[in-house]
């Protein structure tokens, strides 16, 4: 239980964080307490798609190492782990819910703009949130409902504000 709370406190954080590079840092640290948390409750695919998020997270922040192509490849790359990875895990319709979160999630954690990191929080509150409606698991969808209200506070409080005060100085 601790390294559950630890995974999403470690997510919020990430997510209020003004510089991407610290940002992925602490999401770092959220994939390895999600890897912890899911070997220990022996949900090892989990802990093998936490495992690869670690890796992702890490090639990410050191996107500077690579020429545009290569940083490309990598980013289709995880985004193709993440569709086979729905393949073998298919249950019906809902397995989109949380495929698509992830696919969002790895296109924003790309991207050099920390908007769209907390942009991520939003969808995967919301995808993952209604994946585990589903599956009634109310520890996990008090969790993303966490996460959803943190990327909604930090998006308001540094993109939406800002956007708004700037447009009033220049008009």
């Amino acid at each position: 239980m601790i390294f559950s709370i630890l995974a999403l406190l470690a997510l919020c954080v990430s997510i209020i964080i003004k510089d991407r590079k610290t940002s992925l840092y602490v999401q770092s640290l959220n994939c390895l307490f999600e890897a912890i948390y899911d070997f220990i409750i022996s949900a090892f695919t989990g802990a093998i798609l936490s495992i690869i998020n670690l890796i992702r997270t890490f090639l990410f922040i050191n996107k500077n190492r690579f020429n545009k192509i290569v940083y490309l490849i990598i980013l289709f790359l995880f985004e193709g782990i993440i569709i086979v990875n729905c393949y073998f895990s298919w249950a019906g319709w809902i397995s989109l819910l949380p495929t698509i979160g992830s696919i969002v999630r790895t296109y924003c954690l790309w991207q050099s703009n920390m908007k769209l990191v907390r942009i991520s929080g939003l969808t995967t509150g919301i995808f993952y949130g209604s994946y585990y409606v589903y599956y009634h698991s109310w520890f996990m969808v008090g969790g993303d409902f966490i996460l959803l209200i943190t990327a909604v506070i930090a998006l308001l409080k540094n993109d939406i504000r800002r956007n708004i005060k700037n447009e009033a100085i220049c008009n």
